[in-house]
């Protein structure tokens, strides 16, 4: 069984944090743009900052549109993480966002990923082989065109949204259940089968031990807000103990 990747999950652009779960191991850190207070000067520094530490760097980017996709990879992260892909169709276009042409319509940009200084004929594919694009399955329609959508040449893997793919198949507040346990496993057989990786946010033992068995690529193993509840939750319990 082949070890996975784990990640932390971060909503703000908190250096100590980044500080901190490098030095505790983590392989990968994910910002979550979409739902976090990150703006444009914040990526700008704190990508660069992830990957001098050492760790992957994918961005959770805050709409599935040219700009953010764009910002993110410009800002040299590792890899773009899509949100609200609906079918195979949209897939197909927005994907392509993230890849430089010929393979993909991204728009070239000067600066850090060119090492300041320029490219030449062997830059553009290098670059497209060195960052991932994974569209999220997060979306009843996403499932099931997620081996289309594997398919892709602009496709390098897949990141899967458990609570928004069960919240929209009816299910209101997420819990793990047969149908999420199917899901999840249909997802990991798709992409082995395509031969690309996939990922997703595990925060129960259950569904971590799911995405180990199933061969995920990377698992998100905690949130930063998570962290900090637990954490200073779990102290000030132990403090009111002694003091009765």
């Amino acid at each position: 069984m082949t070890t996975p990747k784990f990640a932390a999950w971060f909503s703000t652009p908190n250096v100590a944090g980044l500080e901190i779960v490098a030095r505790a191991g983590y392989d990968t850190v994910i910002f979550d743009v979409e739902h976090g207070s990150f703006d444009l000067a914040d990526l700008n520094r704190t990508i660069p900052f992830v990957k001098a530490l050492g760790m992957t760097m994918l961005v959770k980017v805050g709409a599935p549109e040219r700009s953010p996709i764009q910002q993110a990879l410009d800002f040299g992260a590792d890899g773009v993480i899509i949100p609200h892909i609906l079918d195979v169709a949209q897939a197909a276009e927005v994907c392509g966002l993230a890849k430089l042409p010929p393979l993909g319509d991204r728009s070239l940009a000067g600066g850090r990923t060119m090492d300041y200084i320029g490219f030449d004929a062997e830059w553009a594919p290098r670059h497209n082989r060195e960052t991932l694009c994974l569209p999220m399955i997060e979306d009843p329609a996403a499932l099931d065109d997620v081996e289309a959508i594997l398919a892709l040449d602009t496709v390098d893997g897949v990141f899967v949204g458990p609570g928004d793919l069960f919240a929209r198949r009816g299910g209101g507040g997420y819990v793990f259940d047969d149908f999420s346990d199917a899901s999840l496993r249909a997802i990991a057989r798709a992409a082995r089968a395509a031969g690309k990786p996939w990922m997703m946010p595990a925060w129960s033992e259950t569904e971590q031990r799911l995405a180990i068995e199933e061969g995920a690529h990377t698992i998100g193993v905690l949130q930063e807000f998570t962290a900090l509840r637990l954490a200073f939750s779990g102290a000030l319990a132990s403090a009111k103990a002694l003091a009765s």
